[in-house]
C-alpha cells in the first residue's frame, strides 16, 4: 500500500526561533501588532510504501528521527494517511 505523510518540524519552544522573531517584529510594521508569538518551521510531505498503517508509522518516525528533524533543537509530529 502506499501512504501519504505530512509531517511538520518546529524548533523546540524553549530555543530562540530567530526567522519567527524578525516575522513577529515585521507584523507591527505592516498593521498587524495584534499577531504576536510567530515560530517558523518547515512542512515536509512524502510517500511510503508500506504494508499496513503501522509500518508507515514506524517508517516515518525513523525518518524524522534519523533525517528530517534535529531532536536536540526541533520537535515533529506527522499525520499519516492511505493514497
Amino acid at each position: 500500500m502506499k501512504f501519504k505523510a505530512e509531517i511538520d518540524v518546529m524548533p523546540l519552544d524553549a530555543l530562540l526561533d530567530p526567522q519567527g522573531k524578525a516575522v513577529t517584529s515585521s507584523m507591527k510594521n505592516i498593521g498587524l501588532a495584534s499577531i504576536d508569538g510567530v515560530r517558523i518551521g518547515r512542512h515536509v510531505r512524502l510517500f511510503v510504501d508500506a504494508s499496513s498503517l503501522e509500518d508507515a508509522n514506524q517508517k516515518v518516525e525513523e525518518a524524522c528521527k534519523k533525517l528530517l528533524a534535529n531532536q536536540i533543537m526541533e520537535k515533529y509530529a506527522f499525520q499519516i494517511e492511505a493514497v
